[in-house]
């Protein structure tokens, strides 16, 4: 354990932050997937699987965007632009998602909750791409 602590208390600021992203990434993923399992078991009956996983992302992003912003990130920029930035990216994301969760579903066979656990990945490395070149960067956030 001793190891782990200083191999993390000397790593460089970069890749702090890239590690910071990977444990809220985490987090995330796990809080957006269990949103959309709870979700889609309480409604499934009644409630088309697409229409379930917009309302686990609406609640699904509003988490996410506050661990970014407070524990990755840290910036300290027009809150309303970032906002606005983070979802452009996570809107391209959920495209992304829409797709293949109707590809996998529909033309493959494979139960929602499958899909939707093997598309977080993709999901998740998109974003991260998507909010360190562009909703949260720095120089963006000043102008």
């Amino acid at each position: 354990m001793k190891r782990l602590v200083n191999i993390v208390s000397n790593t460089s600021p970069e890749n702090k932050k890239k590690m910071r992203y990977i444990a809220v990434g985490v987090w995330n993923t796990v809080f957006s997937y269990v949103a959309f399992v709870f979700l889609y078991y309480l409604t499934y009956s009644w409630l088309h699987y697409m229409l379930i996983l917009v309302l686990s992302q609406i609640v699904g992003l509003t988490n996410a965007y506050i661990c970014y912003k407070f524990l990755v990130f840290k910036t300290k920029g027009n809150i309303v632009r970032e906002y606005l930035r983070f979802y452009v990216v996570y809107g391209s994301t959920f495209i992304v998602n829409l797709l293949l969760i109707g590809l996998f579903v529909e033309a493959l066979g494979i139960n929602p909750v499958i899909s939707q656990g093997v598309i977080a990945i993709l999901v998740v490395t998109m974003a991260y791409f998507g909010h360190s070149r562009f909703s949260f960067k720095e120089s963006l956030i000043k102008s």
